[in-house]
């Protein structure tokens, strides 16, 4: 028996190992098949007709012509299993065969919505997280979709970025967990699973750092900052065997990222020894011309081939001018055949040679059409990315029998502004997706009453609705006021100077505070807003987010205290637009602000204090949760020892509840200048009201490791401040000595 088993366990080795040398093999023999035009066809990406996500130069019957000659790898934007067999059936008229990839960008949720992803990460919930993409997954494969342009892990400290809600906020240690998550959700088991699509780390790299906020704007920084802040989620992903790359529109200290051969051929491909391929993004090849570093086409399609950029989505260069440059002798015919490569083996991995329409399954895709499974994980999720800033006088949870609650605002019956930006829109959305009066309306006793006033437009300055809004509220024991910003105010190209309420929104939170009820304001949108005023005048203030699908169930679950929330903040919240960039980790300086009152001399304004509104790490909840005991086991290291952290969390409030405890360091002194703290850890514990949980953490020199001013990356001995709290301002702090 022994003997039998060993044997198949040989076999089974020896089917893995054949299989990769027969994917090697594979992608060889086609390889010197094909002709110099047939493989930078395999670099090229177009999109489909119906639906763009950036600026359209397509010829439809051009695009029909190319695909049936084999000079199309891939398209983006063709959905749902009749349209991509379609696209299939044509590629599979060219010479070779060779089935096209389809790629969409599937970035929180598809069928179903979730959160939007800064929400997504304000649960500080790794499966949640994970689980949300396993489900896009599981759900765009059966609409034929072959790999998602996401996760998007820049690290962004500046919220007028309107791209902050595509990626996980403003920390390089949670935003590098998140990405791995997602990737994880995403790829499954392993491409090649009927359900598992491939991922893309986007923007590589330091897309989120874009002076002033500004999409699609120049990035200046030393390498350092570069490879400490912005690279390490980027390192993780090629690690973890995330399938793809895309480069970001910035240029970095002069060079675009799209024909960067620093972070593409000598880290990525070289130092990283990555396998997958390199996308543009959307026409970043030829915009490299009016970016001033290519005087044409031609210039730009052989810069961003050399550095190491392999298919080309919308410029419409690497085909019109690659085989030139190949026959020009000014491109190696070694890096097209690298890059072909690279992406007829990840076709091959996702199983398209052996079966072309495997994932254009009709049937499939009506099991995925309203999976009720998937939205009851929705829900969940939703409720778990709301964020309680302020409930001073208690008012929340309100109870499911208050006689009158009036829900005023633009936002309390939209439907598709739930999605978020970066959505997928369908035809059923306005029937499908649970509106915020809905959700609340469905959860009161049927003896209650939940009257509805609009108030005021997203974005104008029009004021007549204010006296209806204001009669509603005087009707109403609890006023719940529904503000923030259009879903389509945060995503790509949603840069904002002025991140207060648009419109008259402020006004008419004012107008009803006057009538002396007591609100909750809800907040809806994509990125931190500036709401001072609201900020210090009302008592309970609860951010929503946009929460996708089953978004007014999953607030009606937090007011009404089915759920007790436990979000905390992915971002710092400024009090004005004058503070940012205004992030928890920054350095000190030589003359540090010691206090809010004396500001001469040092390093702060002289009209307002350096403290930010809330937080990195900050959220609120029903219960309290006390903390108590901190332990280390020793207070001297030395070497490659580890220090063991522990410390007693009590729920000593009325409610059960989940709270994100946090572990931060500070290395006081160092060759280069430290930030004040650095999450290290996080864990989410779920305490019972009355009940204490001892939280672990440990720490290692690897946990300590930086780059110095020549990209040494190692750790120095010397003194460090150990902090555990509740977020990144209230924790507390131990000291120790670690030697070498």
């Amino acid at each position: 028996m022994k003997k039998k088993c060993l044997l198949l366990l040989f076999v089974a080795l020896g089917v893995g190992a054949s299989a990769q040398k027969s994917i090697d093999q594979r992608v060889s023999e086609i390889l010197s098949k094909m002709t110099l035009e047939e493989k930078v066809g395999q670099l090229v990406q177009y999109s489909g007709f119906e639906y763009a996500t950036g600026p359209q130069n397509s010829n439809s019957a051009s695009v029909l012509d190319e695909i049936k000659k084999g000079k199309v790898g891939s398209m983006l934007n063709v959905a749902g299993a009749e349209e991509t067999r379609k696209f299939q059936e044509l590629a599979l008229k060219s010479r070779l065969k060779i089935p096209l990839l389809f790629g969409q960008d599937v970035i929180h949720g598809y069928r179903t919505t979730f959160p939007v992803n800064l929400g997504q990460a304000a649960s500080w919930d790794l499966s949640l997280i994970e689980k949300s993409e396993r489900i896009a997954a599981t759900e765009a494969s059966a609409y034929g979709i072959h790999w998602t342009f996401a996760p998007m892990v820049d690290v962004a400290r500046d919220p007028r970025w309107g791209r902050v809600m595509e990626g996980s906020g403003e920390d390089t240690y949670l935003g590098t967990q998140i990405g791995l998550a997602r990737i994880k959700g995403f790829q499954g088991k392993g491409l090649g699973n009927i359900d598992a699509i491939m991922a893309c780390a986007k923007h590589f790299a330091a897309y989120g750092a874009a002076v002033g906020g500004r999409d699609y704007n120049s990035v200046d920084m030393s390498l350092r900052q570069l490879n400490e802040t912005y690279l390490p989620p980027f390192k993780a992903a090629a690690e973890a065997g995330v399938a793809t790359f895309m480069n970001s529109f910035n240029d970095i200290n002069g060079i675009p990222a799209t024909a960067n051969k620093y972070i593409l051929r000598d880290l990525l491909k070289g130092k990283w020894n990555y396998q997958g391929f390199v996308v543009s993004d959307w026409g970043s090849i030829g915009e490299m011309v009016p970016h001033g570093y290519a005087k044409d086409n031609k210039e730009a399609a052989e810069k961003a081939i050399i550095a190491g950029s392999d298919m080309d989505m919308e410029s419409r260069a690497y085909m019109a001018e690659l085989p030139k440059l190949v026959q020009e002798g000014k491109v190696d015919p070694k890096l097209i055949d690298d890059a072909a490569r690279r992406i007829l083996v990840k076709k091959f991995e996702m199983g398209l040679f052996d079966d072309p329409y495997r994932f254009s399954n009709e049937k499939r895709q009506k099991e995925q059409l309203n999976n009720q499974d998937n939205r009851k994980f929705g829900r969940e999720f939703g409720s778990k990315s709301i964020v309680l800033l302020k409930n001073e006088k208690k008012i929340l949870p309100l109870s499911k029998t208050t006689k009158t609650i009036a829900l005023i605002g633009p936002f309390g019956k939209e439907t598709t502004a739930n999605h978020g930006f970066w959505s997928i829109a369908f035809k059923d959305d306005n029937q499908r997706i649970i509106t915020q009066f809905d959700g609340i309306k469905n959860q009161l006793d049927k003896n209650s009453t939940l009257l509805y006033a609009k108030g005021a437009n997203v974005d104008d300055k029009d004021k007549s609705m204010f006296a209806e809004a204001v009669e509603t509220a005087k009707k109403a024991d609890v006023v719940i006021m529904t503000l923030g910003e259009g879903s389509a105010m945060s995503g790509e190209a949603k840069s904002r100077s002025n991140l207060h309420f648009t419109g008259v929104q402020e006004d008419l939170l004012k107008e009803i505070a006057k009538t002396g009820k007591p609100i909750v304001l809800m907040i809806n949108a994509g990125r931190p807003l500036v709401f001072d005023w609201a900020a210090d005048n009302i008592p309970t203030i609860v951010y929503t987010w946009w929460l996708g699908t089953e978004a007014g169930n999953s607030i009606a679950d937090v007011l009404f205290g089915t759920v007790n929330p436990g979000g905390k903040l992915p971002m710092t919240f400024p009090k004005t637009e004058g503070q940012i960039p205004v992030y928890y980790n920054h350095y000190n300086t030589g003359r540090p602000a010691k206090n809010d009152t004396d500001r001469n001399y040092v390093s702060a304004y002289i009209d307002l204090d350096n403290d930010p509104k809330f937080p990195f790490g900050y959220g609120l909840s029903y219960t309290n949760f006390k903390y108590s005991d901190m332990n280390l086991s020793s207070t001297n290291l030395k070497g490659n020892q580890t220090l063991n952290i522990s410390v007693n969390v009590s729920n000593t409030g009325n409610y059960d509840g989940e709270e994100v405890v946090q572990l931060y360091i500070r290395d006081l002194f160092g060759k280069v200048v430290r930030p004040v703290k650095e999450l290290k850890n996080f864990q989410k514990v779920f305490i019972k009201k009355g009940e204490s949980k001892t939280v672990n953490f440990t720490l290692t020199p690897e946990d300590l490791k930086f780059y110095d001013d020549e990209l040494n990356y190692d750790w120095e001995a010397g003194e460090f401040d150990i902090m555990v709290g509740t977020n990144s301002k209230d924790v507390q702090t131990k000291r120790i000595n670690w030697s070498k």
